[in-house]
């Protein structure tokens, strides 16, 4: 499974970290002169969860995957219930109990 929230499509992203050198102008150097240049990841926060996954036919399961944060909070994942009467009443719900 890649790193990658399976909602927003957030992933490591790449850049650099730069290292500076030098005297201000204003001190009597030339100024800040780049000494160094490292490359560096960006990593979003991301969440392994239980949530509902809806494929093309239409069929609910449940799947073990990668979120970001801000798509929970969101609301985009919906998460299993946890307890079996919370299915049994939406069960009686459904055929009208």
């Amino acid at each position: 499974m890649p790193y990658e929230c399976q909602y927003t499509g957030k992933k490591t992203t790449f850049g650099n970290r730069k290292a500076y050198r030098g005297q201000k102008i204003k001190l009597g150097g030339f100024g800040l002169q780049t000494s160094g240049v490292t490359r560096r990841t960006f990593k979003p926060n991301l969440q392994k969860i239980n949530a509902i996954i809806t494929d093309e036919n239409g069929k609910t399961t449940t799947k073990r995957v990668y979120a970001s944060t801000r798509a929970i909070k969101s609301g985009m994942v919906v998460k299993p219930l946890k307890r079996k009467y919370g299915y049994t009443r939406q069960q009686n719900l459904a055929a009208g109990k």
